[in-house]
């Protein structure tokens, strides 16, 4: 609410007061509103122009109704001040002390009356306090002349066994001693029969464990009527009396167990382990047959004995196990282990109920449920795993330290049995299937045993094999020298198909492994306990996996670059200053797209994954634009007819690789960035080669097409450019003076290009070891299966420029305008050229 609005409630209390009646026709000046908008008045009074000619008439109201508020206002003013009048004030202060004095005085004769009423019913509340005190002390009477007899009925029904008639009546002796008489034990007389009720309840008891002994020991089946009525006491004495009495029959009917199957006699190994559970069936037949039926249902009797079976079994198989030592054998552990399972199931199979649901149900509430027998054999699981650790290392060991190849491939869908398929298509080493389906099978078979900590054991130990064969047999049989009969020289573009062939089988491999890798560890989370699923994860080794197929496809890009290394080293050796016609494509391009058609069409179908081929087209042609450019580069000068006939070839070798990855891999996405980047690289080196077939004459002419072909005002990309095209020195300084002048009116030049990271010594041709040249950038690297990007890692855009004669500039934003004679260094050195050159 603003400061100056009233709420309506008090406007409308005003209005009462000062006796404000609502007409027909509402005057907006006579009503208080928080909301008065003299605009709004103004135009009632004047809707239109026409109205304007009544102003003298409403300026007339205006005044008379402001005399009125005038007089109204004054005549509030004097009652105001009559009514503040200092005598008539103190007039009403005298008033209000004799009102106040006068409530004073009803409150006393209040206090009186309230006094005199009680003094007059004092007398029939001492009644009414007598008649409630005699009620219930006649009630309580009643109840206790009914607990007496009840309590002379309950010993002679005792007396006389009639354990029916005793369970009620006990029964309605504890519900009227607890719910009447327990606040009243300070009373002598309800002391005494509240202690005959507990010595009639020991009584009882003793009566009953006498009964239910010589039911035990005699088996007198005459009793068992007795007996099950006696059970119906039990229940009424409480939980407690009759978890005694079922401990004491599991007591008695398994003191035999203890004694034949003791952990020092013959009977008691682990070798008769089944004759225990054939001995436990027998006697939960009988117990079911005869004295199982006396107990109540509800009791579980046939429960809590299986219960005490497990705990007495469970202690003597932890001890033998534990003296068995290092002579307990994987048989004998897998084998009573499988016995011992076999009886938890088809206990839980007769009750429809889980193995630990019956134990923790008949367990003490306070206690932690008990385990199953099969738990004992949890901590001696690690024979099962080191025997597992052994048949794996005798499967692997033909296969590792890069004896891979040496083995029979077999298709990734062929499981490890020899079935003969001739039409099978060869895709994976069949020691990967080999691995992956023991894995299988030994992870089904611990399940069915554990699935704790043993499970864990037994992942840890398929992660250190997986590991293993990734870098033992994949990685290894990759990055092993190739032998002696296999090395050829430089100028021959023989193929080595062999080797193709096999390191396309270690890819698919290895790309096997690792999407199975990743099935086994979503397989174990589904098996293993709760508390190990977090800890359970295959991601290193399928980063080796990784590893091992970006090694893999390293060692084709390198035969790759052996079969086309003759075709540039051809160009290379070529003298483009001698030639003076252009002719079609050189020879040595068909050359270099056959060698690389060989490859490229060979692998093709030996690849299974098709993601792989795509990254390793994208690294092929990169490795063609990087050696055609250091080619290019060390055949200079090349002169305008020699860049002609390069722009001829380079047109033939974009051609072929763009042709490369074929139809079956012309996915949209890939087609548009392979390219993408094809485009990119061969723009440049076509822009580099535009500008040298330029002539020099004009200079104007020729610095122009730079700056338009190239767009930058470089002075060492100039001077790359002179050098390249073979320009003598004289017309260098001429052309580099022209090229300053000219640039430095060219504000919008930027001061570096993609000349900034040519690199004018590059390496000779061959093995570049991983970094290579080209006009996009000095140095690209492969970073194949890096750990960071992966195995589908593009090539590297412009990195940083290997050593430029004459040239200090670094690579800088695209954006960056350029600044003439930005680097002092070579300005001196523009200089120290002028004045040597000769005249």
């Amino acid at each position: 609410m603003q400061a100056d609005e009233l709420p309506q409630e008090v406007i409308l209390s005003i209005q009462r007061i000062l006796e404000i009646q609502a007409t027909e026709e509402i005057d907006r000046l006579d009503g208080l509103s928080g909301k008065f908008n003299a605009v709004e008045i103004l135009n009632d009074f004047f809707p239109d122009e026409k109205s304007l000619a009544h102003l003298d008439e409403v300026n007339t109201r205006l005044v008379e109704t402001h005399q009125e508020l005038k007089k109204e206002v004054d005549f509030l003013q004097a009652e105001l001040k009559s009514s503040q009048d200092p005598q008539r004030m103190s007039t009403i202060q005298e008033m209000i002390s004799d009102l106040l004095g006068q409530m004073s005085r009803i409150r006393e004769k209040a206090t009186e009356s309230e006094a005199v009423v009680r003094n007059i019913t004092k007398d029939i509340q001492v009644l009414d306090l007598a008649k409630k005190n005699l009620i219930a002390s006649m009630t309580m009477m009643k109840r206790l002349q009914m607990l007496v007899n009840a309590l002379t009925q309950l010993e002679d029904l005792i007396k006389e066994k009639k354990y029916s008639n005793v369970a009620q009546t006990l029964a309605a002796i504890m519900q009227i001693s607890e719910s009447s008489f327990k606040s009243y034990t300070a009373v002598p007389r309800i002391n005494r029969v509240w202690k005959r009720i507990h010595e009639i309840q020991a009584q009882l008891r003793t009566q009953l464990d006498a009964d239910f002994d010589a039911f035990y020991l005699q088996d007198n089946r005459q009793k068992s009527t007795l007996i099950a009525e006696a059970c119906l006491v039990i229940d009424v004495l409480g939980p407690a009396v009759r978890s005694h009495v079922i401990e004491r029959f599991v007591a008695l009917e398994l003191k035999e167990y203890r004694r034949i199957f003791r952990t020092n006699d013959e009977a008691g190994q682990l070798d008769n382990l089944s004759r225990r559970f054939a001995w436990f069936r027998r006697l939960l037949q009988n117990h079911e047959l005869e004295q199982g039926r006396v107990f109540p249902g509800e009791w579980r009797v046939s429960w809590h004995l299986l219960a005490k079976f497990t705990e007495i079994t469970r202690d003597h198989l932890t001890t033998l196990l534990t003296q068995s030592g290092s002579n307990l054998t994987v048989k004998s552990l897998l084998d009573n282990l499988q016995i011992t399972l076999e009886f938890e199931q088809s206990m839980a199979r007769k009750w429809v109920t889980p193995f630990k649901d019956i134990l923790k149900a008949t367990d003490n509430p306070q206690s932690e449920p008990g385990k199953p027998m099969s738990a004992a054999f949890e901590p001696h699981m690690g024979i099962f795993v080191d025997a597992q650790d052994k048949v794996l290392a005798d499967m692997l060991a033909p296969h590792r330290n890069g004896k891979a190849g040496k083995t029979q491939p077999r298709s990734s869908l062929d499981g490890p049995q020899g079935e003969d398929d001739s039409s099978a298509v060869i895709t994976v080493l069949p020691s990967s299937t080999d691995l992956f389906y023991f894995y299988g099978q030994s992870l089904e078979q611990c399940a069915k045993l554990s699935t704790g900590q043993a499970l864990f054991d037994l992942c840890t130990l398929h992660k250190k094999w997986l590991r293993i064969y990734a870098e033992e047999v994949l990685s290894s049989g990759v990055k092993r020298p190739p032998p002696v009969s296999a090395s050829r020289k430089s100028t021959e573009t023989r193929v080595d198909l062999d080797l193709l062939k096999q390191v396309c089988l270690l890819i698919n491999t290895a790309d096997y492994c690792q999407t199975t890798a990743y099935q086994l560890e979503e397989n174990v989370k589904n098996k293993v306990n709760a508390e190990f699923k977090e800890r359970i994860t295959f991601q290193v080794e399928c980063d080796l996996f990784v590893s091992a197929i970006s090694t893999a496809i390293n060692v084709i890009l390198r035969e790759f670059e052996n079969v086309c290394d003759p075709s540039f080293i051809t160009l290379g050796r070529t003298s483009w200053s001698t030639v003076n016609q252009v002719s079609g494509p050189s020879p040595y391009t068909g050359d270099l797209v056959k060698a690389a058609e060989q490859v490229v069409d060979y692998i093709k179908p030996l690849i299974e994954q098709k993601k792989y081929l795509r990254n390793l087209f994208d690294k092929a042609s990169s490795i063609i634009l990087v050696k055609f450019t250091n080619s290019l580069v060390r055949s200079r000068p090349l002169k305008e007819i020699g860049a002609e006939q390069l722009l001829i070839d380079l047109q033939t070798v974009k051609a072929s690789l763009i042709k490369m990855p074929g139809e079956t891999l012309a996915t949209a996405t890939f087609a548009t960035s392979y390219t993408r980047s094809l485009n990119k690289t061969t723009t440049r080196l076509e822009a580099l080669l535009k500008v040298i077939v330029t002539p020099a004459d004009p200079p104007e002419g020729f610095i122009l097409n730079y700056t338009l072909l190239i767009g930058d005002a470089s002075f060492s990309n100039f001077q790359k450019i002179l050098d390249l095209k073979g320009t003598p020195k004289p017309i260098q300084n001429n052309l580099l003076d022209s090229f300053l002048t000219i640039t430095s009116t060219k504000t919008d030049l930027k001061s570096t290009s993609f000349l900034s990271s040519l690199d004018m010594d590059p390496p000779a041709t061959g093995h570049a070891g991983g970094s290579l040249v080209s006009p996009g950038a000095s140095r690209i690297s492969l970073p194949i299966g890096s750990a960071a990007e992966g195995i589908f890692s593009g090539i590297t855009g412009p990195g940083p420029s290997g050593p430029t004669t004459g040239s200090s500039a670094t690579s800088t934003s695209d954006n960056q305008k350029r600044e003439v004679f930005s680097d002092f260094r070579r300005f001196v050195s523009f200089g120290l050229r002028k004045e040597t050159a000769p005249p």
